[in-house]
């Protein structure tokens, strides 16, 4: 009697989670039936066969039947089982996919075509280190060639052995012309140096353009525009992204007795900070063979720079598709939309980073609304809302208004901070989004609490991953604490901590989905 009770009570709850739940099990047109859509095909069969036209009021019924029908039974077992199994081993290929792409990256940051050393030893490049002739304003006759220049300052572009950008890692870094002498200065400045001809090897010349530039630059050879990076069209300079450029020099350059070099440099005011302002690599002169291999390792060292910002991307898909494929035949059913939503949005967050700095589809403003302004705040929300799903916490019911109105208070405020928003103020404006985000990184620590609370301590790795992407998504107000560096240089290419927490997250939350599945499936 008591078996026939436990399994009345599975047969119950098994048709009522359709019937109540998701409405799969629903009365038809005619009260007397029941419609099962969404069962196999084969209990369908078993079920509509012996059941036939029970009214809702014949459960009894219902439980008779299905207990003594142990086809029935069976299937229901097998089906659910196989299902556990698939998401097992779905979740297993997906990690390790996840694991290839992840070690494929870091070998490929370990592999260079090409040696900075082995540039630095060929004697058909020559760095123009300086000593350069600096001076801050803007007048066009300094690109003139018998232009008087010897009254203005000289900056020397010697970079020590070793030494690279706090970034991406380009080698050769100086700070700019606010560390020296220049701290509150934005606008236009120059540069000029005179190389002698007979000094450089080879006939066919060419220059690659400094690879670090705060914000854009035009570039004079001889008294003559030969190129630049950013559009100088208007009264305000476009800024773009700045790249490896190499710049052909004219053939009767090698007439002259010395070559004039002039860089007319101009940063916005957004730029303004420690170390900022103007050229920060030496540009090199030489044939213009050897140049190019100066050129494609500058691309190299840009390039795995940002690569972590597309694989990693890939693996947050991969894990969203994951998570979708797991929950939806789940009974009842577990909503994921806002994880997914959020894996994405990191996803385009972390790309946006990428396409930047390789393509030149945004300017600089357009790249300052786009991730700042738009992106980090909706990344932020959809977290927050992502595991108030996960730990399907409906209390607080003021959680959710509060989360959004605190995402796009920042959207608002982080729009207003740009200091080519607002100028004057701009500095207000982002003291307050630093308010706004600690904010939201409370409710962050308030969800992950009520929801351990809720479920207890069994899911320990659910605590870890939250943790994790905790980390990742507050970098600013982590370091405060200056427990975990903000940036490491493995294989001299920049990864930040963030980087190593996302990809941490990603491990974990799969080792999560395994727990959980494997539990299911072999229960």
């Amino acid at each position: 009697m008591n078996k026939f009770v436990a399994n009345r009570d599975v047969c119950w709850l098994f048709i009522q989670s359709y019937w109540l739940i998701i409405g799969e099990v629903r009365i038809s047109s005619k009260p007397s039936l029941f419609e099962l859509p969404a069962f196999p095909i084969e209990t369908q069969c078993l079920i509509r066969k012996r059941i036939g036209d029970l009214r809702e009021d014949q459960l009894d019924t219902w439980y008779e039947i299905i207990e003594s029908t142990d086809e029935q039974q069976l299937l229901i077992d097998a089906d659910n089982t196989g299902i556990m199994k698939k998401n097992l081993l779905l979740c297993y290929v997906m990690l390790i996919i996840t694991l290839l792409l992840v070690a494929g990256t870091f070998i490929y940051l370990s592999l260079f075509s090409t040696t900075e050393e082995a540039l630095r030893s060929d004697k058909q490049l020559t760095t123009l280190n300086g000593p350069w002739k600096f001076i801050a304003g803007d007048n066009m006759q300094y690109a003139a060639s018998n232009y008087d220049d010897s009254q203005w300052e000289n900056m020397d572009l010697t970079a020590p052995a070793g030494v690279h950008d706090d970034d991406v890692g380009l080698s050769g870094y100086l700070p700019g012309w606010t560390a020296k002498g220049h701290s509150n200065y934005s606008g236009y400045a120059w540069y000029r140096m005179k190389v002698p001809v007979n000094s450089l090897i080879g006939n066919d010349l060419a220059l690659t353009g400094p690879p670090a530039v705060d914000d854009a630059y035009q570039l004079f050879v001889n008294g003559s525009l030969a190129g630049q990076a950013g559009d100088f069209a208007g009264t305000v300079p476009i800024t773009y992204s700045i790249q490896p450029r190499i710049f052909m020099l004219p053939e009767n350059v090698k007439k002259e007795k010395d070559l004039t070099i002039a860089f007319r440099v101009w940063m916005s005011a957004a730029s303004l900070g420690a170390g900022a302002g103007g050229i920060h690599i030496a540009p090199t002169l030489g044939e213009t063979e050897h140049i190019e291999k100066k050129y494609r390792f500058q691309w190299e060292q840009t390039i795995k720079g940002y690569i972590v910002e597309v694989v990693w991307p890939v693996l947050f898909i991969l894990l969203a598709i994951t998570m979708y494929w797991l929950n939806k035949d789940r009974i009842p059913p577990q909503s994921c939309k806002w994880f997914m939503a959020a894996l994405i949005l990191l996803g385009l967050m972390r790309l946006n980073q990428a396409v930047y700095a390789w393509f030149q589809i945004e300017n600089s403003h357009l790249g300052d609304i786009v991730g700042p302004v738009i992106l980090k705040p909706l990344v932020l929300g959809s977290w927050l809302m992502a595991w108030r799903e996960w730990f399907n916490l409906h209390q607080p019911k003021w959680l959710p208004g509060m989360i959004a109105l605190f995402a796009f208070l920042l959207m608002a405020v982080q729009l207003s901070g740009l200091p080519w928003v607002s100028p004057s103020i701009h500095t207000r404006f982002q003291t307050i989004a630093d308010y706004l985000r600690l904010v939201l990184l409370a409710l962050m620590l308030f969800i992950i609490y009520q929801g351990m609370r809720k479920q207890g301590m069994k899911d320990l790795l659910v605590l870890v991953a939250a943790l994790v992407m905790l980390i990742a998504l507050f970098p600013k107000e982590i370091s405060y604490l200056h427990l975990i560096p903000g940036i490491w240089f493995p294989y001299g290419v920049g990864v930040t901590r963030g980087q190593f927490f996302y990809v941490a997250f990603v491990f974990v939350m799969y080792g999560v989905l395994i727990q959980k599945n494997s539990n299911r499936a072999f229960k």
